[in-house]
């Protein structure tokens, strides 16, 4: 795909990684560019930066989220791209059992890291398939491939966006609709961040990324139409092991756990 002078919609573009998209997507040169957060300040931001409109949107509200996709089409005659970007993570919980987490926690990452990729996708659609084209890149996580030490609601919820991702993909990829999933390992954003204030985790073993950096392999990965971005080349070798044999890399992962928690 060609990016220049298309209409992109970024949620979660207020900071990290979706802020770098949107700048980078800038750099290349848009027709449109709509920057959804949470934090209205930081979507504004970044929307004035880069010569775009921000919007101040809860993800998990569907109605709020495809008002700011409809109202992107009115001012832009179409929505080109739509970047599901915005996530969340939580620790397992004080017992470090995989099912610790309390089910208000689990309801809430459901939301944001699954169903804001459905909702989205929902709004957006219509008018795609009418046009005959359209790009979806949601934001995953190797953990979506592999799994997460520490965190069965990250991991679970990951698995899961990928799920739909392909789903998206092989329903409407006769429609014109082109999907890609980005899956990095450790990228240096707040997430990361706040999941290493005891120490480095499994994710930074093969190094912390720049949000620029991924950012850059994500543009490569659209011009080729790659349903899987890697920004890190070591998780699809760990995914191929797994696939081979599904349960040594198991005792791997748990000789991994054993080590980091």
């Amino acid at each position: 795909m060609n990016i220049k002078d298309t209409v992109a919609v970024v949620t979660g573009g207020g900071n990290g990684i979706g802020a770098a998209l949107c700048e980078r997507f800038s750099q290349i040169g848009l027709a449109g560019l709509a920057v959804l957060d949470l934090d209205g300040e930081a979507a504004n931001r970044v929307a004035d930066k880069c010569g775009g409109r921000g919007f101040e949107v809860d993800v998990t509200d569907e109605s709020s989220l495809a008002q700011a996709i409809q109202q992107t089409e009115e001012q832009y005659g179409r929505v080109d791209i739509v970047v599901s970007n915005a996530g969340i993570g939580f620790a397992d919980g004080s017992e470090g059992w995989a099912t610790s987490c309390p089910n208000d926690r689990w309801q809430e990452i459901w939301e944001v890291n699954v169903m804001a990729h459905v909702y989205a996708a929902r709004a957006a659609l219509p008018g795609m398939i009418e046009r005959g084209q359209g790009y979806f890149l949601h934001t995953v996580s190797a953990a979506g491939l592999l799994s997460q030490i520490g965190s069965a609601s990250y991991a679970t919820t990951k698995h899961a966006a990928i799920g739909f991702a392909e789903s998206l993909a092989i329903t409407h990829g006769d429609d014109g609709i082109v999907v890609s999933v980005l899956c990095p390992q450790g990228v240096d954003t707040k997430l990361l961040r706040d999941s290493e204030r005891h120490g480095p985790g499994p994710q930074s073993l093969d190094g912390v990324l720049s949000t620029e950096v991924v950012a850059d392999c994500v543009v490569r990965g659209m011009e080729k139409e790659e349903f899987l971005i890697l920004p890190h080349p070591q998780a699809l070798e760990y995914y191929r092991h797994k696939a081979q044999d599904y349960d040594r890399w198991l005792s791997g992962m748990r000789r991994l756990r054993t080590k980091f928690l």
